[in-house]
C-alpha cells in the first residue's frame, strides 16, 4: 500500500479542523442556551452529526469543550480589535471606533454574553483554569493603551483614567444593552435593539467615553 503522500494528510487535517470547529460552533450555542450544566454533550454530539466518543477526542471532556467555547468567544472580538489600525486614527477617532466594535460585535453575538454571564455565575471557576487567560485580557489593555498614551501627549485626555477603566465603560453600555433587553422592555416598553434606536445608541456611546475621557 502507498504511503500517504503530503495531500491526504493536508485534506485530514483540513477536515479535522472543520469538524473541530462545528463542535465549538454547535457547543457554543448549547452551552448559552442551557448553561454549563444544562448542556449535554450527546445533544452536541447529535447536532454536529459526530459522536460523544469523537467530541472527546478533540476535547478530552465536558469541561473542557466549555472552556474551549469560552476561550473561542473571547479570542473572536480580540481578534476583531486587533485587525483595526489604531495608529492611524486620531485618539478620539480611535477611541470612537474601538467602542462602536463593541457596540457592533456584543449587538450580532448574543451567545458571547450568555456564555459570559454563566461564567461568572460559576465565579470564573473555569475561565481561571485557562491557558490562554494572559492572551484574552492583553490585547485589549495594550491597544486601549495605546490610544490613551497618544491623546494625553495631545492634552486632549485626562491623566486619571487607565485602559481597564475605558474598556469596564465600553463593555457596561454593551453588554447592558443586549443583556438586558428584555427586562428592560417590560418594565420601560423600550427596546433596546430596536433598529430605529440603533445609531442613536451607537453614537451615544462613543460620545460618553469621549466625555468621560476629554480634559475639557
Amino acid at each position: 500500500m502507498a504511503a500517504p503522500t503530503s495531500d491526504t494528510g493536508a485534506i485530514k487535517q483540513r477536515d479535522a479542523d472543520r469538524t473541530r470547529a462545528e463542535i465549538l460552533r454547535v457547543a457554543t450555542e448549547e452551552f448559552a442556551d442551557k448553561g454549563y450544566a444544562g448542556a449535554r454533550v450527546d445533544e452536541i454530539a447529535a447536532r454536529t452529526s459526530t459522536t460523544k466518543r469523537m467530541i472527546y477526542y478533540y476535547f478530552s471532556g465536558k469541561e473542557q469543550l466549555y472552556l474551549a467555547a469560552l476561550e473561542n468567544a473571547y479570542a473572536v472580538i480580540r481578534g476583531l480589535e486587533s485587525q483595526v489600525d489604531v495608529d492611524a486614527l486620531e485618539p478620539a477617532e480611535a477611541i470612537r471606533r474601538l467602542a462602536e466594535l463593541t457596540f457592533d460585535h456584543h449587538e450580532s453575538h448574543p451567545d458571547f454574553l450568555r456564555l459570559v454571564s454563566i461564567e461568572n455565575i460559576h465565579r470564573a471557576e473555569h475561565l481561571t483554569k485557562s491557558e490562554l487567560l494572559p492572551g484574552l485580557a492583553g490585547p485589549a489593555v495594550e491597544v486601549l493603551d495605546g490610544v490613551l498614551r497618544r491623546g494625553r501627549e495631545n492634552g486632549r485626555f485626562r491623566e486619571d483614567v487607565d485602559a481597564l477603566d475605558v474598556h469596564m465603560m465600553i463593555s457596561s453600555f454593551c453588554v447592558f444593552r443586549t443583556a438586558n433587553r428584555y427586562t428592560f422592555q417590560a418594565i420601560f416598553e423600550r427596546d433596546l435593539l430596536d433598529p430605529k434606536r440603533r445609531d442613536h445608541y451607537r453614537r451615544m456611546l462613543g460620545d460618553m467615553v469621549l466625555g468621560f475621557l476629554s480634559r475639557d
